[in-house]
């Protein structure tokens, strides 16, 4: 059994723990300062998925229900619905809801067949492995199994998504339509393929300077909502909040690759800062272990301002500044027919 199989209980905890501790840590700012580049960082797109590695396991199994996008007749009237519930609601039912820590989904309904649908964009592997690396023995680099994807099955399970979460009524598209999307669906899952659990800002200000945005299921629903609106599909005029994990920092520090740190030509002092940071965010296997790292990452983020990201591949460092990290539920609208779309 690989070691993905582990359970991660400390990535999931860290949103609810750290902005307790904040308080207590000091509030600095300044550091080293990166040359201007341009922010937030693109979110990289690429030209094909790569096959997962067998280390990567799930604990659960990605899409188990999924089929085959359907081809819809032109004339059909498909009713669109936006849903959402707290994060693994199936496990632990409302517990998260009470943190607004939500999971978004799509669901559509032929008026023809009378068939529903959902559609989804969740981690392969779950998201304690998307969000923080393995380390491996024999293997200087850390390890990540954090790759997203899109699903889609048959079916609406309305007990799931009503009585926690959301279920309601935001549009309707014509067949043509929802062909349009299933194209564009296949061509965002198939360049689109790493799970990025952050979003990294300056600061609490609404207005404050964006560094990296995440990537994950909510903004999968924002992009496929922007496409439906470009297609022609106009909005009820109803709210939608959505969740983020959002961590503070000063101007991120770009450090290199796999290979530039890693390699053989690699920076070892480098390497083994970041193998040190992400040792404490392993699976544990005893209590004890749990408030040692807990004590080691509180150590490192709070009270010496350090965090190494990965994103697009690539490892950042964050001067990390108070709150440190924060979780919001808050407003996105539904979106406006525009040529300008979100991210397609």
């Amino acid at each position: 059994m690989g070691a993905a199989r582990c359970s991660r209980l400390l990535p999931l905890l860290l949103p609810l723990l750290l902005p307790l501790l904040a308080a207590w840590g000091p509030r600095v700012s300044g550091g080293l300062r990166a040359p201007r580049r341009r922010w937030p960082v693109p979110y990289r797109r690429f030209d094909y998925r790569p096959k997962t590695d067998p280390y990567c396991q799930a604990r659960y199994t990605f899409c188990p229900t999924g089929s085959a996008i359907p081809v819809m007749k032109e004339e059909d009237v498909i009713e669109v619905y936006r849903l959402q519930a707290p994060v693994w609601e199936f496990k632990y039912g409302d517990l998260l809801g009470h943190l607004k820590i939500m999971h978004d989904a799509v669901g559509f309904r032929s008026s023809l067949t009378g068939k529903n649908y959902t559609m989804e964009w969740y981690e392969l592997f779950q998201l304690g492995n998307c969000t923080f690396p393995h380390l491996r023995p024999g293997i200087d680099a850390p390890f990540w199994c954090n790759q997203g994807a899109a699903c889609f099955y048959e079916g609406i399970d309305d007990a799931h998504w009503k009585e926690n979460g959301t279920l309601v009524l935001v549009t309707t598209i014509s067949g043509t339509m929802f062909n349009e999307m299933a194209q564009w669906v296949k061509y965002d899952n198939e360049t689109g393929i790493y799970y990025e659990t952050w979003t990294v800002q300056a600061s609490p200000d609404k207005q404050s300077t964006v560094w990296f945005d995440s990537y994950e299921c909510s903004k999968f629903i924002l992009r496929t909502y922007q496409k439906l609106a470009d297609l022609g599909a106009v909005f009820k005029k109803i709210q939608t909040n959505y969740t983020s994990i959002i961590l503070f920092s000063g101007e991120p520090i770009y450090l290199g690759n796999e290979t530039s740190i890693f390699g053989p030509l690699g920076n070892k002092t480098l390497a083994a800062a970041i193998r040190d940071f992400y040792s404490p965010f392993k699976p544990h296997q005893s209590v004890r272990e749990f408030f040692v790292d807990l004590v080691r990452i509180i150590d490192r983020v709070i009270l010496n301002h350090q965090f190494y990201l990965f994103y697009n591949l690539e490892y950042w460092f964050l001067p990390m500044k108070f709150p440190y990290l924060k979780i919001i539920y808050e407003e996105v609208p539904l979106p406006v027919g525009s040529k300008e779309s979100f991210g397609v």
